[in-house]
């Protein structure tokens, strides 16, 4: 017993003797490293222990701290490469070869900066030159913490080339690509994205307890996995039943209820997963789904297909209280339903959703397929499915876990995809996000300076920071209804407030039924526009016009716009601008009709508004029609000119 705790004191007192001498992941072959600044390098080694760092000329020595930290910092170096960086400590060494300096831009957001290349526009065409590239990409593994770590789990830089740049973001390499070109220098991306995620995911803890308005919330939040786990239990359980006691349905039950009684259930957008919806997020079990569907008494006698797209549940599905199908149907869900399934009337679907984690894929229940692959089709129409009409309850009378994501709480990913990149030097970020943010766009006006703020104050450095507004996408509602999608886009620009920043307007290449439009390289290249321009101070590279302002004269409105010196266009075969609502003293909007000015200036006017107070421009979630360009080709930016409330005004992260 003596001799085995002898040798373990003696295997401990080695390993410190011994300890292996690292750095932080970023660092590795082919890397690119910021030109014209500072450039610092760090790691771990022995406490105490000497490390000198050699490169491009440079030899720099530090002595690591008691816990074996260490950081150099090299000066700043003009563009080239390749080159070789050597770390030593004692007679450990290490060695890192193809190292270029050129630009280095962190590329982050959800979903649509997520999105990669092999899956955007244009992808086959970028393979013939992508050995020729001089991109390369460092992709950050995706990990949650509910405490900063201090390094990253993985990762490694990658050179663009034929069988590499599928993988790399679309937005980054179509902006980096751009870059290159214009600037002749190797870009560098480092990516830390995470699809479906909102920004208070990238806000570090800090930050969110020293915002007045975040504070109060952030200060509640669970510091375990198993206070995570009670939260969003808790959440569940109210958001279902509305803060009243929980009820165990059953299917037999519920397919008896008429249509009305779901009209107290909470409502769900379909198609979707349900663990990536509000307050279902991470949910893992089974539940109930209900649709009303209105029908006139000719079709009581028509046979019809019902079609449910694709799903990994199991489904047993009632109409009006009649079984039509039980169990799993094999690839997508259609069924078959002779005359005399329906009703005159209002008719019922209802839809148990029953868990099948054996599958490989397994991401949860929900239907979730396009939008067009929803429907009851008859021999002369089809009746489209989707929508936010679907009512929704979780079955919490069966097991369910939850799948811990990063929405069930907050700071989880600016923990441990954020924080290990601090502070490897780069020129600024691209940032696409927004979309799980729209149930509280007007929150966004704080949330999401704030998160800039606060990366800028971590790095020491007021890099750039360029975004991309949200494409369109969703419903063409006028604004006497209200859009949260418009009001997520007047959050962004009005973050255009704070000094280095510059965005990519993106309405007219949106797709409406697809959350991921594929014209990722007009998204990059719009935001390479905007950082030739704004950041590198070159000519020739325009931007998205802004509203200015607005002058109400007797019974029309004359709009001022900025970035419209060379002049306005209208994207129109007959040359009608579209867009555009008038409202007057009663806050009622009416469309409008509008020219373009000599002096590159907007005119509007509404027979119905008289004397209008106020004006808006592609207010909606899917403004498609709105087709005002400056003349260099880049669309007007939606506006308002009036602060009344908004759809989102007073809801708040919780």
């Amino acid at each position: 017993m003596r001799i085995s705790f002898i040798t373990l004191i003696l295997a401990c007192l080695f390993f410190q003797a011994n300890a292996q001498l690292t750095t932080a992941k970023l660092f590795g072959d082919h890397m690119v490293l910021q030109r014209n600044q500072d450039v610092p390098v760090w790691g771990w080694s022995k406490k105490k222990a000497k490390v000198t760092v050699g490169f491009n000329g440079q030899l720099v020595s530090v002595k690591a701290d008691d816990q074996g930290y260490w950081k150099v910092v090299l000066k700043p170096m003009k563009e080239g490469g390749p080159y070789v960086i050597k770390v030593s400590s004692g007679r450990e060494r290490l060695v890192f070869n193809d190292v270029m300096l050129g630009e280095v831009w962190l590329c982050s957001g959800q979903s649509n900066m997520e999105f990669q290349l092999k899956n955007a526009y244009g992808y086959k065409a970028e393979i013939k030159n992508a050995a020729q590239m001089p991109i390369r990409q460092f992709h950050v593994p995706y990990k949650m913490n509910l405490e900063p770590e201090k390094d990253l789990s993985g990762g490694q830089w990658i050179k663009a080339d034929t069988g590499t740049i599928g993988d790399f973001t679309a937005v980054g390499y179509f902006f980096a690509k751009k870059l290159s070109q214009t600037l002749h220098v190797t870009v560098g991306l480092i990516h830390s994205s995470w699809g479906g995620t909102q920004v208070e995911d990238w806000i570090s803890k800090d930050a969110m307890l020293s915002s007045p308005e975040l504070g109060a919330v952030a200060k509640t939040l669970p510091t375990t996995w198993n206070g995570v786990k009670e939260r969003i239990d808790k959440q569940l359980k109210q958001y279902a039943y509305r803060n009243q006691p929980v009820v165990n349905y059953t299917t037999e039950q519920l397919a008896t209820e008429p249509a009305s009684f779901f009209d107290t259930w909470q409502r769900i957008n379909t198609p979707g997963v349900w663990e990536w919806t509000g307050k279902l997020y991470g949910y893992r079990g089974e539940g109930f789904v209900q649709r009303t569907i209105k029908l006139d008494s000719s079709y009581a006698t028509r046979s019809s297909v019902l079609r449910l797209g694709g799903t990994d549940a199991d489904l047993t599905i009632y109409i009006d209280g009649k079984l039509v199908q039980k169990g799993p149907l094999s690839g997508n869900y259609q069924v078959e339903l002779p005359a005399g399934t329906w009703k005159s009337g209002d008719n019922s679907l209802l839809i148990n959703l029953q868990s099948q984690p054996k599958y490989p894929s397994w991401s949860g229940i929900g239907l979730h397929s396009a939008g067009n692959d929803l429907y009851v089709r008859f021999a002369d129409t089809s009746i489209n499915l989707a929508g936010p009409d679907w009512h929704i309850m979780p079955d919490l009378s069966k097991p369910y876990t939850f799948n811990f994501l990063p929405n069930n709480t907050a700071f989880m990913l600016y923990n441990s995809m954020i924080n290990p990149l601090i502070p490897y030097g780069i020129a600024g970020v691209i940032w696409y996000q927004g979309e799980s943010n729209t149930d509280r766009a007007y929150q966004y006006k704080t949330s999401f300076p704030l998160m800039i703020t606060d990366w800028r104050n971590r790095w020491k450095q007021q890099f750039p920071f360029l975004f991309v507004q949200l494409a369109s996408f969703g419903g063409f509602q006028n604004s006497n209804i209200g859009s949260s999608w418009a009001e997520l886009r007047e959050a962004q620009n009005i973050t255009l407030q704070l000094p280095n920043t510059g965005t990519a307007v993106t309405t007219d290449i949106g797709e409406p039924l697809n959350i991921h439009p594929k014209d990722k390289a007009d998204v990059g290249y719009r935001l390479a526009s905007s950082a030739l321009s704004t950041t590198y101070h070159l000519p020739g590279f325009s931007e998205s016009p802004m509203f200015k302002s607005v002058d109400f004269t007797s019974n029309y409105a004359i709009v001022n716009l900025t970035h419209a010196e060379n002049g306005l266009t209208v994207k129109d075969k007959y040359g009608y601008l579209q867009g555009f609502e008038l409202a007057g003293a009663d806050h009622k909007f009416h469309y409008a009709q509008a020219v373009i000015t000599g002096d590159n200036k907007i005119k509007v006017w509404c027979s119905q508004v008289t004397q209008p107070i106020a004006i808006r421009y592609g207010w909606t979630d899917a403004p498609v029609d709105a087709n005002l360009f400056n003349k260099d080709g880049f669309p007007v930016s939606p506006f308002r000119s009036d602060n009344w409330k908004g759809v989102t005004e007073g809801k708040g992260f919780e």
